[in-house]
């Protein structure tokens, strides 16, 4: 769940558009800041709301901005982000089931705090090996999700990887682990507490 409302909020024009500026989109594609907004701004939404043909043009211009590979690519991220969103929005179905079963006893907050723990001890560890190993941890996060030969792209020529370079990926993935750091040290926190402060109940408690 955190770390499908962390990538979220990450998924709107103002981030993106900031990066962009800081990463040089528009003189790696050649177009004005206007068209990158624009050109983003269509790709963004086919992302999220679909439908995902993401055959955008820029202003001025006929030829599609994403060639077929391109837009092959985005459809597949689109296929995985709609997978992440899918079990985020189950996970916070049990959470809300589990916590209204429980009734917020101390083990429920227990198990919260241990599970929000073991997710900053790995974004620990994943931040640790993007800041030495970026090209290697972001290849690797590629072959997993996708397939072989659908996601190397040619910067001299290819828009996808002008529209978003490695400054834009390293940058980003920087910030989304100290969200998912922030959040999960609060739920840590929050859990933590509440367990101190909540008694059990037992049957026998609850009879005398």
């Amino acid at each position: 769940m955190i770390i499908g409302a962390s990538v979220l909020l990450f998924l709107n024009p103002i981030w993106v558009g900031f990066e962009q500026d800081r990463s040089g989109a528009s003189q790696w594609t050649g177009y004005t800041p206007a068209q990158v907004n624009q050109v983003t701004g269509s790709i963004l939404s086919d992302l999220v709301f679909g439908p995902p043909n993401f055959d955008v043009r820029a202003q001025g211009q006929t030829e599609s901005v994403l060639d077929a590979r391109e837009r092959g690519h985005m459809a597949d991220v689109r296929t995985v982000m709609g997978m992440l969103g899918g079990l985020a929005a189950l996970m916070a179905i049990v959470l809300l089931a589990v916590g209204v079963a429980s009734r917020g006893r101390r083990w429920f907050w227990r198990a919260a705090a241990t599970g929000a723990g073991a997710l900053v001890v790995g974004v620990v560890v994943v931040g640790v090996a993007l800041a030495l190993f970026f090209d290697q941890v972001f290849e690797l996060f590629h072959e997993i999700f996708f397939g072989a030969g659908t996601y190397s792209f040619d910067p001299r020529t290819e828009k996808l990887v002008q529209l978003f370079p490695d400054q834009f990926w390293s940058e980003t993935s920087i910030a989304l682990a100290a969200v998912v750091l922030v959040l999960g040290l609060v739920t840590v926190y929050v859990g933590r507490r509440r367990a101190r402060g909540e008694d059990d109940v037992s049957p026998v408690g609850a009879a005398q």
